[in-house]
Order: structure tokens, then sequence, then C-alpha cells
């Protein structure tokens, strides 16, 4: 039976969208082309992959099953095709990497436009999310995670700062007016921002020092679900509405001008920075490489 590597990447993209429109957006191919191809795949395999109607297209038992396979292989196709690439002067292609709203803000801008300028013909894809990603289901090449939550039979490579702190702070005029915390767990009787996860998860506040480690769960006016929305938590901060605990690098310009002041300082807790990851059972595509190789070099 030949189908066409066309008509497979057709229906990945489609599959993965959710939608012809979307897979077209996202693919590069116009959606009655996706459509042409979809259908003939069907015609040719005798079996319906995607229950289509007006709102919605998802798939079918078969074609779930063909994509839970599919995926994977398309990814080693483009991979081996990919080798050729390392044979250039410089590599070319698309680099798709999944990263959390952290990272985005936070690391990725000290690397990004060196890495550029460095390689012209490469096309750099981010998606900013913070819950975590299978990578080759998602058709990304690599992520950027923290250490807890990278699995085992991903390769992981150092990205940005070695070490990072969670700062607590607040603005000045809301401390003269709440007074101020002298430990972890006076924060309970105050007025603090928090932050949830798109999954519904809340992380505890934890603070360490000599050894011990206090963690607390605050109530406070204002909850941000997912962290595009942290700089209205930032804002609100400023403003006087209570006390934020968040990546000491995100706050740092605002407690370096004064309208943050620092809150238990020497109970802020350090943790390792983040990891670029991927996994180890494929070829490594030629833009991959040449990012991997940036950042080992701006870690040096």
């Amino acid at each position: 039976m030949q189908v066409r590597l066309d008509d497979l990447n057709a229906f990945l993209a489609v599959a993965r969208a959710k939608g012809f429109r979307d897979g077209a957006r996202a693919s590069g191919v116009s959606a009655s082309s996706l459509s042409e191809a979809v259908r003939r795949m069907e015609t040719q395999l005798g079996v319906r992959l995607l229950h289509r109607t007006t709102r919605s297209v998802v798939p079918t038992e078969a074609g779930a099953r063909l994509l839970e396979r599919l995926a994977p292989a398309l990814t080693e196709v483009e991979a081996a095709l990919d080798v050729v690439n390392g044979f250039r002067d410089q590599p070319k292609g698309t680099l798709k990497l999944n990263v959390p709203i952290s990272v985005a803000r936070l690391v990725l801008p000290a690397l990004v436009p060196g890495f550029l300028a460095a390689h012209p013909d490469i096309q750099l894809e981010v998606t900013a999310e913070d819950g975590f990603v299978d990578l080759v289901a998602s058709g990304c090449d690599a992520g950027i995670r923290y250490d807890e939550r990278l699995e085992q039979d991903m390769i992981a490579v150092p990205i940005g700062p070695p070490l990072q702190r969670f700062a607590t702070a607040a603005a000045p005029a809301y401390l003269d007016r709440r007074g101020r915390p002298a430990h972890p767990r006076d924060l309970l009787a105050h007025a603090c921002l928090r932050g949830r996860f798109g999954s519904g998860a809340t992380v505890p506040w934890e603070f360490e020092q000599a050894g011990a480690v206090v963690r607390i769960e605050p109530a406070g006016p204002l909850m941000v679900v997912g962290g595009a929305t942290v700089d209205l938590a930032v804002a609100a901060a400023l403003a006087g509405a209570g006390i934020i605990h968040l990546f000491e690098d995100w706050l740092r310009p605002h407690l370096d001008s004064g309208a943050l002041e620092p809150v238990l300082e020497p109970w802020w807790q350090s943790f390792s920075g983040p990891f670029l990851y991927y996994p180890g059972r494929r070829l490594v595509p030629a833009p991959l490489r040449a990012f991997i190789d940036h950042v080992k070099a701006a870690g040096r």
C-alpha cells in the first residue's frame, strides 16, 4: 500500500490542530489541500481517520492509533533527512522550542538574538506555556523546563543561570501600612498575591534558612491563573495591593529602583536553573544541534 509522505504530514497537521483551518495555518498548506490529502488517505486505507463536524475535527479510534505511531515516525524521518544539513556551511531549517513563560521572559532574551545573528538560515519558533508537553506529539524539537519536570529518557543541557531564587517583595507603602513580616508564617496575616497553573494546581510558597524549610499557603485579594497573567500580579504589588513571591530576576528591576522592598530576604530559597531537553533516542536535527552549541558556548 503506497501512501504519500505529504498526505501523512497533512493528516498529522490536521489531527494536531484539531481542524483544517488551524492545520493550514500551522503547516503553511491550504485547508483545501489538507482536506483532499486526508480524503485520499482514507480512500487508500479504507478507514475513516477523522470525525468532522462543523465545530471540530477529532481522530477516530483508527486515526488516534495511527497518530500515536505516526508522530514519532515522521519526526525520525525528518531527523534522518536533516543529516545532510551537517554538510552545509550554515545549518538551515526550523527549530521549534516549547518553554515556560518565565524562561521566555528571563532566559531566552539573552540567547536568542545572538543565535539568530549567527544562524540566519534557521527559523526559530517558540511556544510559551507552563504545562509539561510531549515533545514528539507536539511537533517540537526541544523544550526547556526545570529539573523536577524532566522525564528520565531525555537528554538535558543547562541553559541560563545555574542558580535562581524566589524573591518576596511588596511596595514600601504597603509594608508601612501593614507591617514588615519577620518570619514566613507572618505572611498568613498579610494580603498575598498568588498564582495558579492553568491545570488548577497552586504551588505553596517555600522559604529556607539554615537548613529549615517553611512552606505556607497564604491568602490574599488576587489569584492569577497562568504565567501570562503574572505581570498583573506584579502591577498589583507595585500599586501596594499586597506581597508577591516570584522569580528574583522578574522582580529585580523593581527591587533596584526601590518600587518594591525585599521581604524576608534571608529566607529566599535558591533552586537550580532550567534545562534544555530533547529526546535521547533520535538523531539531533542540525538547527537544534546549532542551538545546543550556542547554549553551551554562552554557558562557558
